[in-house]
């Protein structure tokens, strides 16, 4: 039964409004994957799938000529007369002889670099050329997984959708779309999804972009996480050395130059392989190029590479993209994978009549029905057709998908999932019912951190959560119980509320809760509780200082435009100071004792930071994300940052009704922050902050600006644009104007790299610079030199800074040990 599903599957597939279909093979009848096939002097065309067949959509009965066109290969035409009937042709393309003969050979100079020079010249100009258009867009994207783990940090992954086989390998993921894109040099861009499939969710939208995908060499730096150099950028010559393997003609007559790209450091921010180069008018013709892991510093990677076709258009004269396939291959650990994007460009209009609302924020739609279209409409729309691979993919994930969402197989998964085990009261429990969307459960108990004032204590979570739509986290109502116990302290606390999401597109989100919980005095929470575990028992250096809070809270957040986000919080606190109960210390130290719970008043174990009281809290805060676009999906709103404009805040945030009147004030304040990539140059980011009180002069103490700062010597995030690392907890806390800021270039390889031996360590210089203004109080600064993306192998989440600082003078120096890949250390 499946084998006469799968038939009538491909059969639907192969003769619904196919006009032109066939396969190219090689002179030993192997496919040529991925060949352009177009109707001579138009932008309408298609390309071989990795099996080497093709289906083309004709416009009308007639007579046409198809051209055929693959890199390393003779361009080959065949004229094909169409009657309302298939026609099916088969073509086999003979290698491109190429000859260095007809060139002359300059003992002086390489010939490929005065062909590249040549390109660099007009590399504007050329580029200039496709500078405004419309087109058609079509996209397929393809993950597979080899030796795929049962489980990943103890959860199980299951089957991956149905892709995996018996050895674990297999599709994971396979999608595709059709759309219509409009481009505007430098940036503006736009795209309609009018069709989106993925394999195994008919509700699904695929993640493929038009954008994601406007990969153009004509630019001096490629974006793949590092900014590659392209081989003709006005700076190429820094980074490789050219060969010109041969020369050939088109059928047009222009002479096509191939030419060999070696970078000169294998490690640096380059790529290897082809580039054609067409004579006299220094355009793209091809390219064959691929790069490493290491070079983008993604080590997961294991190579990445690029192949795009171009045609030579009459009507425009010029040569423009068609085709482009990227490939990439990755391994971590046991488990490897691969996969490809392929895109295809048809019916191009590079005199498009643009005005001021042809672009706006929004660069990406959905049509209303696009993830609802039957297999007739891909079937008459797939400009490539489907490998027999991806046709099986398709059939079984579509279906299991119907077995899968019916109530009896839900249940039946929920029924072993839902097995208590005699460790789910060690190890935590989470239960859930898939066909009413429904989660409930609890955390282990097991994490038990320990501070001065509570002692050894541990905490649980107990939640319940009702997602109300299909996908979790888009709309919800989740119910959540904290039980906390501190056995020093022989205290009970226990906080509860309720969060409601209401939607995915402005995103408002209500919290109401309440209930009684110790919390930092620094509400930066610069130490978490496990780094204040280890420098607690193990150094007998007690740096978390804690305090009382007994609370009810209403806290909304919304986006009230794009780029604009408000919100607020309002609570009624009794807030109580809190002493130390234990010394306990696993290696106590004669030279090193406890500190009292009172940052001002270290050595008085006594004394309070501050005085009982109750105070009404108000926070009200808005972000502002200038130039922000966003993608619109059936499911949300999508927001993507500029990177051209900073990311402004404004915050109030103040204290009325205090039982002790000198505790009620004012705050106000705002921040910049901003990252962007340099060129190849690096990465570089800011981080801007202001702000001053408001009859503030006998606040609590729980209510000063305090300061990140860092006195564990371990750093526990990606970047430093937010902290200090010298700077103990409270040294400089103020209840006065303030100013901070914090810089940080990441060279991402650009120095090292160039360095013969280093280089193959992969690893990034950064450097920082962070200074601190509060009023009353001398400035303090910070310096750092420090080398990122330190590691072994594929584990690369170390870094290592030096930081010098000053304040009043130079002081103590010392390194700082970053750990990016376990945020709550």
């Amino acid at each position: 039964m499946r084998a006469l599903c799968l038939f009538l599957f491909v059969f639907l597939y192969i003769t619904i409004d196919a006009q032109v279909t066939g396969r190219v093979t090689d002179k030993n009848n192997e496919p040529l994957p991925f060949v352009n096939v177009y109707l001579k002097d138009s932008y309408r065309g298609t390309t071989t799938n990795e099996n080497g067949y093709f289906e083309l959509e004709l416009p009308t009965n007639g007579t046409f000529t198809i051209t055929f066109q693959y890199l390393g290969f003779q361009t080959q035409q065949k004229e094909v007369s169409y009657l309302s009937e298939n026609v099916d042709i088969n073509i086999t393309l003979k290698a491109e002889s190429t000859t260095l003969q007809t060139v002359l050979i300059d003992s002086e100079d390489n010939p490929a670099n005065a062909i590249i020079r040549s390109a660099i010249a007009d590399r504007k100009k050329n580029k200039q050329k496709i500078d405004a258009y419309t087109a058609d867009f079509y996209s397929r994207g393809l993950w597979r997984i080899k030796n795929a783990p049962e489980k990943i940090l103890g959860q199980d992954l299951g089957d991956l959708g149905g892709g995996l086989d018996s050895t674990r390998s297999g599709i994971v993921y396979l999608s595709e779309t059709v759309s219509k894109i409009k481009f505007k040099a430098p940036d503006k861009f736009n795209e309609r999804i009018i069709a989106s499939k993925i394999s195994g969710n008919d509700n699904g939208v695929s993640f493929n972009s038009a954008q994601e995908a406007n990969f153009s060499f004509y630019n001096s730096t490629i974006d793949i996480n590092a900014q590659l150099i392209s081989p003709i950028a006005g700076n190429a010559f820094s980074y490789y050395t050219y060969e010109l393997e041969g020369v050939f003609y088109d059928e047009r007559g222009n002479l096509i130059n191939k030419i060999k790209v070696n970078p000169k450091r294998d490690d640096d921010v380059v790529f290897k392989g082809t580039i054609y180069i067409v004579e006299d008018t220094w355009q793209i013709y091809g390219v064959e190029l691929k790069t490493t892991g290491k070079s983008i510093q993604v080590p997961i990677i294991e190579e990445l590479s690029f192949k795009q076709s171009f045609n030579f258009s009459d009507q425009d004269s010029i040569w423009v993209k068609t085709s482009q396939a990227i490939d990439f291959s990755w391994a971590f650990l046991k488990t490897k994978g691969d996969g490809r994007f392929t895109a295809v460009y048809t019916n191009y209009n590079f005199t498009p009549d643009f005005d001021k609302n042809s672009f706006s924020q929004e660069i990406l739609s959905f049509d209303i029905k696009a993830n609802q279209l039957d297999s007739t409409y891909w079937a008459k729309k797939r400009p490539v057709p489907l490998t027999i691979e991806e046709q099986e993919d398709y059939f079984q994930k579509d279906s299991l998908q119907t077995i899968r969402k019916s109530k009896p197989y839900l249940d039946s998964i929920d029924g072993v999932k839902n097995k208590i085990k005699i460790t789910s009261p060690l190890f935590g429990y989470d239960w859930q019912n898939s066909s009413r969307n429904i989660r409930a459960g609890f955390t282990s108990p097991l994490f038990v951190s320990f501070n001065t004032v509570q002692g050894f204590n541990s905490s649980t979570e107990l939640y319940f959560t009702k997602d109300l739509e299909e996908e979790q986290g888009r709309k919800y109502w989740r119910l959540f119980s904290n039980l906390n116990y501190g056995i020093s302290d022989d205290r009970f606390r226990m906080e509860g509320g309720i969060d409601i999401k209401f939607n995915n597109f402005s995103k408002p989100f209500l919290r109401i809760s309440g209930g009684s919980r110790v919390e930092s005095i620094n509400q930066t929470d610069p130490i978490t509780k496990f780094g204040n575990t280890v420098s607690t028992l193990f150094f007998q250096s007690n740096f978390l200082k804690l305090y009382g809070r007994q609370y009810v809270e209403a806290l909304f957040f919304r986006d009230i435009a794009n780029g604009v986000r408000l919100g607020g919080r309002v609570s009624f606190e009794e807030r109580v100071p809190l002493f130390n109960t234990t010394d306990f210390v696993v290696f106590p130290s004669a030279s090193n004792n406890y500190t009292s719970n009172n940052p001002l008043r270290r050595n008085s174990p006594g004394v309070p930071s501050f005085e009982a009281h109750t105070i009404t809290k108000l926070f009200f805060s808005t972000r502002i994300n200038f130039d922000q676009k966003y993608y619109s999906y059936p499911d949300g709103k999508y927001n993507v940052s500029s990177e051209k404009f900073p990311q402004l805040t404004l915050t109030y945030e103040g204290g009325i009704g205090a039982s002790v009147r000198d505790y009620n004030f004012g705050q106000i304040n705002g921040r910049l922050i901003q990252q962007f990539d340099i060129r190849n140059k690096g990465r570089f980011g800011y981080h801007l902050k202001a702000g001053t009180f408001i009859n503030a002069n006998d606040i609590a103490y729980v209510d000063f600006q305090h300061f990140w700062g860092n006195q564990t010597r371990i750093g526990r995030t990606p970047n430093y644009l937010n902290q200090f690392n010298l700077l103990p907890y409270y040294k400089l806390s103020t209840n006065g104007s303030y100013a901070e800021f914090h810089t940080e270039h990441d060279f991402k390889g650009y120095i090292l790299n160039k360095i013969p031996w280093v280089s193959s360590l992969n690893l990034s210089l950064v450097g920082g610079a962070h200074v601190l203004y509060t009023e009353n109080n001398k400035p303090y600064s910070e310096y750092s030199i420090g080398l990122d993306n330190i590691g072994f192998g594929k584990f690369r989440f170390l870094r290592l800074d030096y930081f010098w600082p000053y304040f009043d003078g130079w002081k103590s120096s010392n390194f700082i040990i970053g750990i990016k890949f376990v945020p709550d250390l």
